[in-house]
């Protein structure tokens, strides 16, 4: 736990800090000069043996964190306390403003961790890190996600792939078709195949989500945005370098039409998208007779199967990447999230706690229990709970770059708000891609320095 006189230091680190990023002289990792007040020789605290955690995560997913740290404090004698808050993106802030802020914050998503960074709340990760070791071990570009004017702030610990296309396997097998397709064009021909077929729609899909409707049509946009025009251009979307009516953005939106909107491709049809729960999209695929077959959703989606499904996930299942676009990026995307580890204190025992925590070794429990992957390339892929977990891993192990949901990078107001009823204008057929694309610029707040100087910068 930060002691009194580090809580004081605290402070004076976050004014050099706030001087610093006014006047742009935050600098490159592989530079080792000093951002938020941290120079080269800066010495930690002591530690008083106690290190406290916050995060966003409880129930079987807190007992599972908790045992993956039990055989690290019984070595290093170092107690970890971990607090878990539902309300995190709020109350992690108020803490903070407050004099109090937890050792280790695990962010779910980027935005907060460039809003402390840009205030000097927390300390840069190559200052106690081994920055290169790090980055060759992670999924390539997963670092860019916490990336604040070329230093990086937090490191992942834990990853959710999105870019997944789930399928009924006896079904699908049956069926003869392509459980491989190398380009969107080749799953556009599986599409065809199965309404030439079968009497079922090829697509599975569903936004509804009470006062979050939309946000499953976000992720189909940055899946678009990935593979139509690749991660730096991507990266200059999230952080406005380019306007969202850019017709780039439009062009991605449109393409997300075409497959969504065309006769007979999705169950229910264009409207029905809106109507079906997005956690039930995939049902009708598991009957006898399948009503739809193909669903692309984030590896969490297996919580929502049918019991029985997910009790026999690997007989029951399967998956393939969500393949690059033929005349795009060259190279496979991975979009994806996580849980991103900031230090907000300096001292010895929450730099051995942080490096455990970022590290390949961490988290063989929770990879047993289900529900965890890791950001590392090298982690132990054999503790994985099943095979398809193992091959969700290894569709981010094997992909050219990883990129962080868009949404959850953008200022609330765009990628929580106006993106998400932008798309359900757009599906609704109440706006088309441009008039979408044109309301949510016009949405983007005046958010200053923060706004444009994140992505990857290096």
């Amino acid at each position: 736990m930060a002691s009194s006189r580090l809580k004081r230091g605290l402070v004076t680190t976050t004014s050099v800090a706030v001087a610093l990023t006014l006047s742009g002289c935050l600098q490159n990792p592989d530079a080792g000069a000093g951002a938020g007040g941290f120079g080269a020789d800066t010495e930690p605290e002591e530690g008083d043996g106690v290190v406290t955690i916050m995060g966003a995560f409880g129930g079987s997913e807190e007992e599972l964190f908790n045992a993956s740290l039990a055989d690290f404090e019984a070595e290093s004698g170092i107690d970890v306390q971990y607090v878990s808050d539902q309300d995190f993106t709020t109350n992690i802030l108020i803490r903070v403003d407050a004099g109090d802020p937890p050792d280790i914050g695990l962010f779910p998503q980027p935005g907060g961790v460039m809003q402390m960074a840009q205030a000097g709340n927390i300390v840069p990760i190559d200052q106690f890190l081994d920055y290169d070791a790090l980055n060759a071990s992670l999924v390539n570009g997963f670092l860019d996600s916490a990336n604040y004017r070329g230093r990086v702030y937090a490191a992942p610990m834990r990853m959710a792939v999105k870019s997944i296309v789930w399928y009924p396997k006896k079904a699908y097998e049956e069926g003869g078709w392509n459980t491989e397709p190398a380009s969107l064009a080749e799953l556009d021909e599986v599409a065809e195949q199965i309404k030439s077929d079968t009497d079922a729609a090829p697509w599975c899909i569903g936004w509804e989500s009470a006062q979050a409707t939309g946000w499953v049509g976000t992720d189909w946009v940055e899946e678009y945005m990935l593979r139509l025009h690749g991660p730096d251009v991507y990266d200059d979307w999230v952080a406005h370098r380019i306007p969202f009516n850019d017709e780039r953005v439009v062009q991605a939106i449109e393409a997300y039409g075409e497959l969504a909107n065309e006769e007979g491709n999705v169950l229910g049809g264009a409207t029905g998208i809106l109507s079906t729960p997005f956690g039930e999209a995939m049902t009708p695929a598991f009957q006898e007779d399948p009503d739809c077959y193909l669903m692309r959703q984030g590896n969490f989606a297996t919580g929502f199967f049918p019991e029985d499904v997910q009790a026999n996930l690997d007989e029951e299942v399967g998956i393939y990447v969500f393949p690059p676009a033929e005349d795009g990026y060259d190279g496979q995307p991975i979009l994806g999230g996580g849980d991103l580890a900031a230090a907000f204190t300096y001292d010895t025992d929450t730099i051995e706690v942080m490096e455990f925590l970022t590290s390949p070794e961490f988290g063989g429990p929770w990879a047993e229990g289900g529900g965890w992957l890791s950001p590392h390339t090298t982690f132990d892929a054999s503790l994985y709970v099943d095979e398809t977990t193992r091959q969700i891993a290894e569709m981010a192990y094997n992909a050219d770059v990883f990129r962080f949901d868009a949404s959850d990078v953008m200022p609330k107001e765009v990628g929580s708000d106006s993106f998400w009823k932008g798309m359900v204008a757009f599906q609704s057929g109440e706006a088309t891609a441009q008039e979408v694309a044109d309301d949510i610029e016009n949405s983007w707040p005046d958010t200053g320095d923060a706004a444009t100087e994140t992505g990857s910068g290096r």
